[in-house]
């Protein structure tokens, strides 16, 4: 049997997210993306900036042999055990008692919500990296026809899942070079899951259910298999499908010897692999939540962003009930997040999926209709690529003047963004000089935040 550790990517969301609110429900921070303890650190750092210093291409294969190494070989997929990922997930856990507790999309503003409440989050979705050769990252055709059979055996053996088998050749390039994305979601409980919560949840307690209703076009290869090209950020839906001058000038750049991508065309859609939420698993929450007198909650939201600007809100709210400032914007992207920093230096957490120009856009429409930020920090994730719709370090520049006092890139050489793959440990390692710093407070009473939550637009909250 595969070890989850061995079998769950550390570069993807959810497991940042898992971590980050894991170590915080610990009274931890996140050095290092939660991977080291930080006696490890200065090593670390030692090694990423020897990486940095690399020429380009160097550096890019650096990068991707680094995923590679985490792949799980494609003959040992049908050892994957749902069961013993979902066990692994909810170990991460101090135990409860919790007021409330989180079951469902993957999403960066919702661990702020959690860490405010203090509250566990259990991730629907999970990405396992699957090892392949001979299949470029232009070529989405080839790689279905290189793993169907493993994303077969990995279904036979585990019916509680469905995968989303997900190729991007845009935002993923240097990843997908040597690998294959299976994102597997449950659509039923897992019985980890259902022991952790039993065991943390008193009755009278809240079960949230945040349901991101995201879809994507996709292949439907079997009953509980579909293949997504392509995923949310910078290129369109039409851009993956037809391909434009965005795309063919992105392919021409990196050699690809073609202007747009050829893959099996798309018969249907489904939630999205990384952020939509599979439905199928509500029945069984609905029946969890009944049986142990829990009150079961839904919050529901479009996409992944929708949620940015009411937990930002929330804890500029929160922070001025408490008499502090209120005037700092931290600024998270992707797997980069900080949510014991963030409450540290009493920071209003703001995040985003990605690194692309859509994601910039809704950042700055949120201070457009927010009363002024003295302090802006912003963190970039780094994914090695020019990709269609990159925003650019202009773009973020544009965001940081709209501070008042103080705007800043935390943790990114500018020189070397988008591969700047040391701000990985230097993000945290400048929040945490940020010298005025508060106590950690209480926890945010459930009852004002679902008070708060259910009056948001942006939101469709019922329970």
């Amino acid at each position: 049997m595969v070890r989850p550790q061995k079998a769950v990517a550390s570069f993807d969301s959810a497991t940042g997210m898992l971590r980050a609110l894991s170590r915080f429900l610990h009274d931890r921070d996140v050095p290092l993306l939660g991977q080291a303890p930080g006696v490890l650190e200065p090593v670390a750092a030692a090694v990423a900036g020897a990486a940095a210093r690399l020429p380009r291409a160097a550096k890019e294969k650096a990068y991707a042999v680094s995923g590679w190494a985490e792949a799980v070989p494609l003959r040992r997929v049908p050892e994957i055990r749902a069961e013993e990922l979902a066990r692994w997930v909810s170990g991460h856990y101090p135990p409860g008692p919790y007021p409330v507790a989180f079951v469902g999309s993957s999403n960066g503003a919702l661990v702020h919500l959690a860490a405010a409440l203090r509250a566990p989050w259990l991730p629907q979705t999970l990405l396992l990296p699957v090892r392949r050769r001979g299949v470029g990252p232009d070529d989405p055709r080839g790689d279905l026809r290189a793993t169907r059979a493993a994303g077969e055996a990995l279904l036979a053996a585990n019916p509680e899942l469905v995968l989303h088998h997900m190729h991007d050749a845009n935002q993923d390039r240097l990843m997908i070079a040597g690998m294959t994305y299976f994102r597997v979601k449950w659509r039923r409980l897992p019985e980890a899951y259902r022991r952790f919560l039993e065991e943390s949840l008193p009755a009278g307690a809240t079960l949230v259910v945040p349901e991101c209703g995201l879809s994507w076009p996709v292949t439907r290869v079997g009953p509980r298999y579909v293949f997504q090209h392509g995923a949310l950020g910078g290129a369109t839906r039409e851009e993956y499908e037809h391909g434009g001058p965005r795309v063919a000038g992105y392919l021409s750049r990196y050699g690809a010897g073609r202007e747009r991508w050829d893959y099996p065309p798309a018969d249907g859609e489904s939630p999205e692999a990384e952020w939509g939420f599979e439905p199928e698993l509500l029945a069984d929450l609905e029946e969890l939540a009944a049986r142990n007198g829990w009150r079961l909650a839904r919050m529901r939201f479009d996409e992944p962003e929708d949620l940015s600007p009411v937990v930002a809100d929330l804890y500029r709210s929160w922070y001025r009930r408490r008499g502090l400032p209120a005037d700092r914007l931290l600024v998270e992207c992707f797997l980069l997040l900080e949510p014991w920093w963030a409450l540290r230096s009493g920071s209003v957490p703001y995040w985003m999926v990605f690194n692309a120009g859509q994601s910039h856009a809704r950042a700055m429409e949120y201070l457009d209709g927010a009363d002024p930020f003295d302090e802006i920090r912003l963190m970039l994730f780094s994914h090695g690529v020019e990709s269609v719709g990159l925003a650019g370090v202009g773009d973020w520049r544009r965001l940081l003047e709209r501070a008042r006092k103080i705007g800043v890139f935390t943790g990114v050489d500018t020189s070397t963004y988008p591969r700047d793959f040391a701000g990985l440990i230097r993000a945290h390692r400048e929040l945490s000089r940020i010298r005025t710093t508060y106590p950690m407070p209480l926890p945010l009473e459930w009852e004002a935040a679902e008070e708060f939550l259910g009056k948001r637009e942006e939101l469709d909250w019922s329970g």
